[in-house]
């Protein structure tokens, strides 16, 4: 069987459409087509289901993305067996994560780690929703939550605080805000209800602020609110340097701790050049949070 022809099926596979595959692939969705019945013809069983929603894997479709996966693996490990160790890092790498650490955190990061890698290319998929590295989304993902399922590896980077705040505008202009209780009668930005996509993001409930005037399912439109005055609402500690004018209120009474992890692929274990970047991320995800928060706490 020709390898190449299974990686067209895994394109098609993770994408359910053949435009989908074609984009991933560089490739015409009629020649991704022409490739998928050659391969069934081959085999003599369909692989898809076709239908106007996409295509739908069959049981023998399902049964070959297991071996298809681990031909995948094995082309990757052996094109880094040849090209051997190197003291850069090459090639490319998309990482998904929530729109506030893909805002606020991942960017200065990866900035630093490709600077000193010229041959690296890095992508950031900044998704209000879970990346899906089981359809190969990304390679890797930055979660809030643990996933409970899947074949993964999951690394804790590190913890991370948030409190409520608004802006300077916003609290001269409104009622001062000294106890939870102050809190029912101000305008709050936070996430639209319905999207939240990970119990862990949503704060408000736990407050008791179940009405939310302005709600956004990204936190990046939610901190821009914030900065221009329209209201208050909870917002990352090491996003408030990147806005002077943002100010914490009930520190003491309202602060939250969540986790970011790390979540890779476990068959990606085995490849050198992943597990280099891995650990460079988790390092400089560490280091700039430290540092970020540090300047928070100092214009609190």
């Amino acid at each position: 069987m020709d390898w190449d022809d299974l990686r067209v099926f895994l394109g098609v596979a993770r994408g359910e459409s053949l435009s989908a595959a074609g984009k991933v692939l560089k490739m015409d969705p009629a020649t991704v087509g022409r490739r998928i019945a050659r391969l069934e013809q081959g085999l003599g069983t369909p692989l898809f289901v076709k239908s106007p929603q996409g295509y739908a894997l069959t049981e023998a479709g399902a049964r070959l993305v297991d071996h298809a996966e681990r031909a995948e693996q094995a082309a990757l490990m052996a094109a880094e067996a040849v090209q051997g160790r190197s003291e850069g890092l090459s090639g490319q790498i998309r990482i998904g994560a929530p729109d506030g650490c893909a805002n606020f955190l991942l960017p200065q990061v990866c900035a630093r780690i490709a600077a000193e890698n010229p041959d690296l290319e890095v992508q950031i998929v900044a998704l209000p929703r879970l990346v899906n590295l089981s359809r190969r989304e990304a390679d890797m993902a930055v979660t809030v939550s643990r996933p409970t399922a899947g074949r993964f590896v999951v690394q804790k980077v590190t913890d991370y605080r948030l409190h409520l705040a608004a802006s300077d505008e916003y609290l001269a202009q409104n009622a001062p805000i000294t106890r939870r209780e102050n809190l029912r009668g101000h305008r709050v930005v936070g996430y639209i209800q319905d999207m939240i996509f990970d119990k862990e993001l949503d704060y408000l409930s736990d407050l008791g602020l179940t009405q939310v005037p302005l709600a956004s399912n990204s936190v990046a439109v939610q901190f821009q609110w914030l900065r221009q005055g329209a209201g208050l609402g909870i917002v990352h500690d090491f996003s408030l340097p990147l806005a002077p004018g943002l100010r914490r209120v009930l520190v003491e009474e309202v602060s939250l701790t969540r986790t970011f992890h790390l979540v890779r692929h476990e068959d990606d274990r085995r490849l050198e050049r992943q597990n280099r970047f891995a650990e460079a991320l988790v390092a400089g995800m560490r280091e700039e949070l430290q540092r970020l928060e540090s300047l928070a706490d100092q214009n609190r």
